[in-house]
């Protein structure tokens, strides 16, 4: 691992550095630490379909979670103006107001022999509607995790997401969740 120095100019858009770093160093990682302030916070709340924006003069108090070159995964809280303190999945449109500086660990993707994984089929299949805030969770948490997946059609009537490993059925995002807190998706990984 490597540590890596982010500063982010006022203006800037948290998600998307962290997106561009990803890919310009071609790496996942993950944030280790971070301090600045922001002019709006756009984040995903538990259960709602549409993120939540507010504006003012925001501190940040933690962003963590994983980053890659096919997406990230992170976690906001900050404070406002009344020291009440908010937080959800970062999403596009946080933006920082005078500044911030993250420090972010990256690994090393490339070890010069290809990967056992690199040669067989994804074990994951997923089923998933656009419009479902699980189905875009569950894809952003398989992307983040450097985890090869095949997106299948879902049934008309059925619910979704519907998650697969090795052809059985794990059930759905809150399922997905609960395997990658207990480390059992790292297996699965082709990070």
């Amino acid at each position: 691992m490597r540590a890596v120095p982010l500063h982010l100019e006022a203006g800037s858009d948290v998600r998307r550095s962290l997106e561009q770093l990803a890919l310009d160093h071609n790496a996942g990682g993950f944030v280790l630490s971070v301090v600045g302030n922001l002019s709006q916070a756009a984040f995903a709340c538990p259960g709602k379909s549409a993120p939540t924006v507010l504006a003012g003069e925001l501190e940040i108090i933690t962003l963590q979670g994983t980053i890659s070159p096919d997406g990230v995964h992170l976690h906001l809280s900050f404070s406002d103006a009344s020291c009440q303190v908010w937080g959800g999945h970062l999403e596009h449109g946080t933006l920082v107001l005078r500044g911030a500086d993250l420090l972010v660990g990256l690994l090393s993707t490339d070890t010069g022999a290809p990967t056992a994984s690199a040669s067989r089929e994804p074990r994951v299949e997923i089923a998933g509607r656009p419009e479902c805030p699980f189905s875009r969770r569950a894809l952003r948490m398989l992307r983040t995790l450097g985890i090869a997946f095949v997106e299948i059609e879902p049934e008309e009537t059925g619910p979704v997401p519907q998650l697969f490993i090795d052809g059985v059925s794990i059930g759905g995002y809150n399922e997905l969740a609960e395997l990658h807190s207990r480390g059992e998706l790292d297996v699965l990984r082709s990070l």
